[in-house]
């Protein structure tokens, strides 16, 4: 497989090392700002050879242009880059019309995915339980930009989706009392930690928690390369949901 790699950034470097590891050609690395000398061009080139997907890790701000030039290529892309969501639709439109597949994760991690996977089904048995109240949290090292993180989000839309009794997400520090049908979602930033995330769901009488932690960063370069791996010869607009459900099976 040949893949194209638009963003060196950590992700960019990581996914890089990881795909030649495995055996994969990496001829096409873009990056507008990079000084790192594995980097090809500083914009999507007009031509790109055989290049049989693209990996995404740019910016919110290029990632639609990219997009659209993957789809005019006629070239599978995997879309890790985040802060585009509210193009969604446009996006997918715009996918569905052309003659080749994208997949777009927040968070590519498989052992991420498999979080999400276990909490949609723990969120649907705790629905028949509200005496149990819930709540997530999340800690990332001191240099992370975003809070909460795009996955505690993730998490936080899941659970709105299967529990009936929660409708809204709060983030951040509450001006007062957190509502019964509220969602709280906390951050914690500090020291060099990658990402841990916690659904701790908490009655009159005990607490269940469900943790996932991150404890190498190269596990979201392992979940890119096998969406790049699946969508390549699939044709529409998928996410990483997608993917798992066909792995899964079921």
């Amino acid at each position: 497989m040949r893949i194209g790699i638009v963003g060196y950034g950590k992700m960019g470097v990581l996914i890089r090392n990881k795909a030649l590891s495995k055996g994969y050609l990496v001829p096409v690395v873009v990056d507008p700002s990079s000084q790192a000398m594995e980097v090809t061009d500083r914009s999507l080139p007009p031509s790109t050879g055989s290049i049989d997907v693209f990996i995404d890790f740019s910016t919110p701000e290029v990632v639609v242009d990219n997009i659209r030039h993957y789809l005019e290529m006629n070239i599978p892309a995997v879309i890790g880059t985040t802060g585009w969501y509210d193009k969604m639709n446009q996006v997918a439109g715009k996918v569905k019309k052309s003659s080749t597949g994208l997949i777009w994760s927040a968070n590519f991690s498989l052992g991420v995915n498999l979080f999400f996977y276990f909490l949609k089904t723990a969120g649907r048995v705790m629905n028949r339980f509200p005496q149990y109240d819930v709540m997530i949290h999340e800690y990332h090292h001191r240099h992370k930009a975003e809070s909460p993180s795009g996955t505690a989000e993730m998490i936080g839309g899941i659970l709105l989706d299967v529990l009936d009794h929660k409708q809204k997400k709060v983030t951040g520090t509450p001006g007062g009392k957190v509502g019964e049908s509220e969602l709280h979602i906390s951050s914690s930033r500090g020291g060099s930690i990658p990402g841990t995330h916690e659904v701790i769901f908490d009655s009159d009488v005990d607490t269940i928690t469900f943790e996932h932690t991150t404890r190498k960063r190269s596990g979201f370069a392992e979940g890119a390369l096998l969406a790049a791996e699946w969508i390549c010869g699939r044709k529409g607009f998928y996410n990483i949901d997608d993917m798992l459900q066909s792995m899964i099976g079921r």
